[in-house]
């Protein structure tokens, strides 16, 4: 790739990397292209915020776009671009059309977050009180929805590896549609571990997440009503502080001083607050991708207790930098044993640097990802021979949707 290529990002919200992990994840992606040489145009149909990223500062380009407008057309013929990358399927399905009819020879990613299907699927069994069973996917509609969306891309990005074998073994999704590429996070050295905060110098309890994310407000109220009572019985002293993005009145309305149970709201710093905790709690009943509070946990040296789904593709074979449980007596016994356990608590921060050198390391996956790039420019035709499904929908797509858009288009004038 010699010519000054272009990625446009075509986002669903604009990033906010102190709010959740989908805006650190997005960052981390601007910054693998920038590496890469390209450069980066950011759009999107969002409303600014007040905790948005400054896009300037980091040499991107910021474009505010509408739905369903022809505008688009002329931006992205302008624009040029040799890359489009979609945040999440709903953009795609919103613009993959015009990006499609407009720069035909375009490589269209999409960044999948994670598997929206499966997370509403599980959120739907747990709330119906029965356990999820991949077959559940196959009745939701958003899942019809996520699946023609990365069929009609040309490679999507997943975090999880065992979304991607779902992708596979249940939806029959060719392989060479999907990319593993995880969080990427800069190497922790020794030294690193040196400056943290020691055992004697932490104190409490932590949960963090953003509150407009369903199974974080789940797993806060698992924890007022079940799992922090009975913490608090052996643990008379401890403190829990309660820290997301977003709070809404019911989240402020579970603050209890009498309880030591504190909603904390926003973190302005949240490494600084996961540093200053001993322990973080992630109970997550439900829920998709990669949880980024726990690789967070991970990067601040602080152990952490959740359960399967917290730390489902994870940690692969290496042990967890503390425990994993769905039983609420052993979630308890286990987060006491942290608390008050040097020894243990010292081995599971050394499992938890593992994890991040051995499965997160951004210089693991930055050369493979440069080569899966330019090969696809290079072969993008002969790719899309080989995904025919992903053509018959992108050819039906392109009529209906587009001439929904046109209608919603002139009804709007």
């Amino acid at each position: 790739m010699n010519q000054v290529q272009k990625l446009l990002i075509i986002g669903f919200v604009w990033p906010e990397p102190n709010s959740s992990a989908a805006g650190g994840r997005m960052m981390q992606l601007i910054s693998l292209f920038k590496a890469q040489g390209f450069n980066v145009t950011f759009a999107s149909p969002a409303q600014n915020s007040d905790f948005m990223v400054d896009l300037q500062e980091y040499e991107v380009d910021k474009k505010s776009i509408e739905l369903n407008n022809s505008s688009f057309d002329f931006f992205i013929k302008e624009l040029n671009p040799s890359v489009v990358l979609f945040d999440r399927f709903m953009m795609e399905e919103q613009f993959g059309w015009r990006v499609a009819e407009n720069c035909p020879d375009a490589l269209r990613l999409l960044d999948t977050e994670d598997l929206h299907c499966l997370r509403l699927a599980r959120q739907k069994a747990f709330k119906e009180n029965r356990l999820f069973k991949t077959t559940d996917l196959f009745v939701e509609e958003i899942a019809k929805r996520e699946i023609a969306s990365i069929l009609r891309c040309d490679l999507s990005l997943m975090i999880s590896e065992f979304e991607m074998e779902l992708l596979e073994s249940v939806f029959k999704i060719d392989p060479s549609l999907l990319y593993y590429l995880p969080f990427l996070l800069e190497p922790i050295d020794g030294a690193q571990m040196q400056e943290l905060p020691t055992f004697e110098e932490r104190e409490g309890f932590v949960f963090i997440g953003n509150f407009l994310h369903e199974p974080n407000w789940n797993a806060v109220q698992y924890l007022k009503d079940t799992i922090w009572p009975l913490i608090k019985k052996s643990l008379p002293e401890a403190v829990l502080n309660v820290y997301g993005a977003y709070p809404s009145q019911k989240v402020l309305q579970l603050h209890n001083k009498k309880e030591s149970f504190l909603i904390m709201g926003r973190a302005i710093d949240a490494q600084e607050v996961v540093q200053e905790a001993l322990v973080v709690l992630a109970p997550l009943r439900f829920g998709a991708g990669i949880k980024g509070k726990l690789l967070e946990a991970m990067q601040c040296g602080t152990p952490s207790v959740t359960t399967s789904i917290g730390s489902e593709s994870m940690h692969g074979y290496l042990p967890w930098n503390g425990f994993i449980t769905n039983d609420i007596a052993d979630f308890v016994d286990r987060a006491v044993q942290l608390y008050q356990g040097k020894t243990i608590w010292l081995k599971a921060q050394q499992n938890g640097l593992e994890i991040i050198n051995q499965r997160y390391s951004k210089g693991l996956f930055e050369s493979d990802f440069r080569t899966k790039i330019e090969f696809l420019c290079s072969n993008l035709q002969q790719h899309r021979l080989n995904n025919f499904m992903g053509s018959i929908l992108q050819h039906h797509t392109l009529k209906s949707t587009k001439y929904m858009s046109r209608w919603i288009e002139e009804k709007n004038k």
